[in-house]
């Protein structure tokens, strides 16, 4: 029992085989490190970051524009000859002035020429009248007591009232001249009035047989109506 005991291991001696490879480990990484130069660790300072993007990709470029081919076009030359331009030659011409001419004095006494003035000149005779112009109608016929002018009946005006009638060729009252007045001048009016509207004539002639204008005197006698 006391044999077996003794060769069964116990626990310090595993503890100290340990230790005793651990020793010698030890030893033969001295020895190694000895042999072995020691580099320094590097001193690389100050790190710096810094942020590097990815390279921003340029479009492709755009594709040049075929150049257009022009086909040549046939052009014609003109050429124009050269404009001659004549220049007017001027030549100076001079006129000599005109030598004062001296008249000798008459001889003998000068007597006055009497010129006798043009004669008129001729006018052609005017054809004569030989048919005066004559009332279609007594022109006292044409006024009625219709015709009686309202303010001369209230006036109570009458009297005879004279005129004088230019005719035309064509028979018709040109124009009405009073001659002799009424006194009343509303009758006067109305007297020149009618025979402008109403009197109508057959126009004078000439010798020729050609009508022609005239003239004709008369005279209308206004009465106050009953």
């Amino acid at each position: 029992m006391a044999e077996a005991a003794f060769l069964q291991p116990t626990k310090s001696n595993s503890t100290a085989l340990t230790v005793v490879i651990v020793m010698h480990a030890a030893a033969l990484g001295a020895l190694a490190l000895s042999k072995m130069d020691v580099i320094p660790k590097p001193n690389f300072g100050r790190t710096t970051v810094v942020n590097i993007k990815d390279p921003v990709k340029e479009p492709p470029p755009k594709p040049q524009p075929k150049p257009k081919t022009e086909t040549p076009q046939h052009v014609s030359v003109v050429t124009i000859p050269p404009r001659v331009i004549e220049t007017p030659v001027f030549t100076n011409v001079f006129q000599a002035e005109p030598q004062p001419t001296t008249l000798a004095p008459p001889v003998g006494p000068v007597g006055h020429i009497d010129v006798p003035p043009p004669p008129p000149p001729l006018q052609a005779p005017e054809p004569k009248k030989v048919e005066p112009a004559r009332g279609k109608a007594n022109l006292a016929s044409y006024v009625t007591d219709a015709d009686y002018p309202a303010a001369a009946i209230r006036a109570e005006e009458q009297g005879t009232t004279r005129f004088l009638l230019t005719v035309g060729a064509d028979g018709k009252v040109a124009s009405c001249t009073v001659t002799g007045s009424s006194g009343s001048s509303a009758l006067d009016s109305k007297t020149c009035s009618i025979m402008q509207k109403r009197a109508r004539f057959t126009p004078a002639q000439d010798s020729a047989g050609n009508k022609v204008g005239d003239t004709v005197s008369n005279a209308i006698r206004w009465v106050l109506p009953e």
